[in-house]
């Protein structure tokens, strides 16, 4: 028997979102882990649960700051990311929560991976030692960096987005290492939209050593959350990798994270 007439069903596409809030008060509940990492003093918020774990009280204070490392390919979504997220720690911690852009300290396009002596001097250094951080913006247009100053205080948590913020040196020393991914072809179509056709040249030899540095590095493997780009909204996340505020498994094996299962489509 031959059966005709067919009707494609559309059938509810569940996206499994987790929120900024949450995972902004999981950062604060972990412990800091650059520049000492005592939790002494300071006002303590309650409980929370990040993807169905309860995590206990955070105390705000005391010595380190929690050093959250926003990494991923170009394109992929990683500002949207980190300045959602940056908005939700601010509220949660009482204070504003800085976001350093690697971008912004690189001498142009050559400087990929070379640029890190200046970040470690500029802001890494400083921020252990509970000083202020202070770096001049590359300016891309005029290619060079501008004369005036940009400072990063101190704080509860502090951000740091760009390709190989969540590289092997600095791992040891995140409270949380974020990969944000998405396909390819979207990644080059914002970028190209984003910046414009003129950098495809540049652009395209910048993503070869992206695919070498992460395949050396090991980022992806190593990162505490994972997360698709390819969804974004203002008040959530689509986690591929859960963070569970364990707090580090520094990608020796599945401590402190799951797979995210059927949540959404993977990058």
């Amino acid at each position: 028997m031959r059966v005709t007439g067919w009707r494609r069903l559309a059938l509810p596409v569940v996206v499994a979102t987790e929120t900024y809030a949450d995972l902004a008060r999981a950062i604060l509940a972990a412990p800091p882990r650059l520049g000492g990492g005592a939790r002494r003093g300071g006002a303590r918020l309650g409980g929370v649960r990040l993807g169905g774990v309860r995590l206990g009280g955070v105390r705000l204070g005391g010595g380190g700051i929690r050093l959250v490392a926003v990494d991923g390919p170009s394109g992929a979504g990683k500002t949207f990311f980190a300045e959602r997220l940056a908005v939700a720690l601010s509220a949660a911690a009482g204070a504003q929560v800085p976001v350093v852009h690697t971008d912004d300290l690189l001498d142009g396009w050559a400087d990929q991976l070379t640029f890190w002596p200046r970040v470690e001097e500029q802001v890494l250094a400083p921020l252990r030692a509970g000083q202020p951080g202070r770096y001049r913006r590359y300016d891309w247009s005029a290619g060079r960096f501008d004369p005036r100053w940009w400072t990063v205080a101190p704080a509860a948590a502090v951000l740091m987005e760009g390709f190989s913020a969540a590289r092997a040196e600095i791992r040891p020393e995140l409270t949380l290492a974020v990969f944000v991914t998405a396909p390819a072809d979207l990644r080059l179509a914002r970028a190209l939209a984003r910046d414009g056709e003129g950098i495809r040249a540049d652009l395209e030899r910048w993503r070869r050593v992206e695919d070498r540095h992460f395949a050396a590095d090991r980022t992806e493997d190593a990162a505490d959350l994972m997360v698709s780009g390819t969804v974004e909204t203002p008040g959530g996340y689509l986690p591929l990798r859960r963070w569970q505020g364990h707090g580090r498994h520094g990608g020796s094996g599945p401590a402190g994270w799951q797979r995210g299962g059927s949540a959404g489509p993977a990058g």
